[in-house]
């Protein structure tokens, strides 16, 4: 299959799954993933061609999302050794920006702690009385 019937199919696939929302999640994006397998196209072409696609028809990849909130934990703590509330909101603002309206405030916090507590950088720094860190989870029903 040439390349410009791949990306044919991958938009065909995309505008399928996520016609309402212009969002693939990872289930989604899996799916999307398998048909090209199957129509004898290696992996990491195939995700490259995906994200390629989703860029080019403004649909928001929830795999790339998450690598960039990932990128941008670990440059924090790798700098300063620890996540602080200043570090979260830029993570947070970068995610809303990137995510373009195709998510809410909630479900981009929580997408960005469960990154954050599966990367294993969940080192934050709070202050004497005050745990910002914990009290983002709680109000999220994650802690």
């Amino acid at each position: 299959m040439s390349s410009d019937s791949i990306q044919t199919r991958f938009v065909d696939e995309i505008k399928l799954r996520a016609y309402d929302d212009r969002y693939i999640d990872k289930n989604e994006e899996r799916e999307i993933l398998q048909i090209a397998i199957q129509q004898g196209i290696g992996i990491d072409a195939a995700r490259s061609d995906l994200a390629r696609v989703c860029e080019q028809n403004g649909y928001v990849l929830e795999s790339a999302l998450m690598a960039q909130i990932r990128t941008q934990a670990e440059t924090s703590v790798a700098s300063t050794g620890h996540l602080d509330r200043d570090a979260f909101d830029r993570i947070f603002t970068d995610a809303k920006a990137a995510a373009a309206g195709r998510k809410n405030d909630r479900e981009l916090k929580k997408i960005a702690i469960l990154v954050i507590e599966d990367a294993g950088l969940n080192r934050v720094k709070t202050g004497w009385f005050t745990d910002w860190y914990g009290a983002i989870k709680r109000e999220l029903g994650m802690g």
